[in-house]
């Protein structure tokens, strides 16, 4: 097996300098100043995405703040982002990769895999030689420079390509991995993140070696699978195939930073409806319904807390994972002033029959009505009429979203929208 990972050097900001060479026939390279990609300070976005080697020799770092950045280096040059222009950009490459093999797996939007096994670019020639070619004539086409990776499996080929920056080939094969792996910080290690890396050095694990040479089962007592998987990738382990296809998302989340802290339950939650608007558009453009749901509140001080629930049955419905959402935010909010909100739908799946169950009757029960029931549709008892969500509400809050989801496929996302997104006078 030969398998390569690319990787684009300072992805945002390289497209970004091409873009504006090429297409702008501006003169000055952003690659060549101290200048990062920021977010909307506005809207509270305000972090460094990516930065040019110039910044990066002042410190700056991605997913600093850009008051940070100008801290470092008073006169950087902050760019806003052009997403549009990036996603042209990965997708070019990503064909152009195709090109020469049909066995390419996008990993993000800048980086991807290839198998390049039994690949004509390597007759006569070393992988590190054929990736250098590759490497070559991705700057001559498209004008920036990208890292390969070159190894048997894909951990090793993702570390290796992490290796010295920018425009370098480096290999990083199992016979390879004491002499330039095991030398490294364990935090370095693909997947080991902040918590994974408190809880290894607790353990007196350091390095990357360390834990190769450590005992599985007690890396595994005090972390689970995770602790696996890391222990198997610290020793150049890693079975998985390339993929040529993308696999079916496990899941639909979006969130926002709101451009205030809010305090007032109401405010956030029309907040979480237009989430939940979103979340529930997506389901149904991709033919999924969703079990369950999750809300994520972070507030002014950065604290992170979530809380999640299965639904009595998959739904896509607006109004029916806003109902969950509110009750979800209700358990977990404590008052304090929310900085950013988030909706998460998973455990997805396509079948779209639905048989009304208890669980469906007792929690509107506690909860109240169901979006567009009125009280005059239950029982004395305070739970629904057996089969009403099934025949009646679902059927038509479906209809009516797919509707309003093919209105704006059409005519824009803001031709129809909710009258509670209406600024307030």
């Amino acid at each position: 097996m030969v398998i390569f990972h690319i990787d684009v050097n300072n992805a945002f900001l390289s497209w970004d300098a091409v873009y504006r060479l090429t297409e702008l026939n501006e003169s000055l390279d952003l690659r060549d100043i101290p200048a990062v990609i920021g977010g909307d300070e506005a809207k509270r976005h305000g972090i460094v995405l990516a930065k040019s080697m110039p910044a990066k020799a002042y410190g700056i770092r991605t997913a600093e703040t850009l008051a940070e950045a100008r801290k470092k280096c008073p006169n950087i040059t902050i760019v806003p982002p052009r997403h549009h222009i990036y996603k042209k950009f990965s997708g070019e490459l990503i064909t152009h990769l195709q090109t020469l093999t049909p066995v390419v797996e996008q990993y993000s939007i800048d980086e991807a895999f290839a198998d390049m096994t039994g690949c004509p670019l390597l007759a006569g020639r070393s992988p590190v030689e054929a990736a250098d070619l590759i490497r070559e004539d991705i700057y001559r086409r498209f004008g920036y420079t990208v890292n390969i990776g070159v190894s048997s499996n894909k951990v090793l080929a993702k570390m290796a390509s992490d290796f010295e920056k920018p425009d370098k080939v480096h290999s990083l094969f199992p016979h390879e991995i004491e002499e330039k792996m095991w030398p490294l910080p364990v935090s370095d290690l693909f997947l080991v993140g902040r918590a994974s890396a408190k809880k290894l050095y607790n353990l007196g694990i350091r390095t990357i070696g360390e834990l190769a040479r450590s005992d599985k089962a007690i890396i595994r007592s005090h972390m689970g699978k995770h602790g696996t998987l890391i222990h198997d990738y610290a020793n150049g382990i890693d079975p998985s195939p390339v993929l040529r296809e993308q696999p079916e998302s496990k899941g639909y989340g979006n969130s926002t930073t709101l451009p205030r802290d809010v305090t007032d339950a109401e405010e956030a939650k029309h907040s979480i409806r237009n989430l939940c608007d979103s979340v529930g558009s997506r389901l149904r453009a991709d033919d999924f319904s969703a079990q369950v749901i999750a809300v994520t509140i972070k507030d002014n001080r950065f604290r992170h807390v979530s809380h999640q629930c299965t639904m009595p049955a998959a739904t896509n419905v607006t109004g029916e994972l806003y109902h969950y959402a509110c009750a979800l935010f209700d358990e977990a909010w404590d008052g304090s002033p929310i900085r950013l909100l988030g909706v998460t739908a998973t455990k997805l799946t396509r079948e779209n029959s639905r048989q009304l169950s208890l669980l469906d009757r007792e929690f509107y029960a506690r909860q109240g009505n169901p979006p567009g029931v009125s009280a005059t549709k239950l029982t004395r008892e305070g739970s629904l009429q057996p089969g009403l969500l099934d025949r009646e509400f679902y059927a038509r809050q479906g209809k009516m979203e797919h509707t309003v989801d093919e209105i704006r496929k059409k005519y824009g996302h803001n031709a129809i929208f909710r009258a509670s997104n209406l600024e307030k006078k």
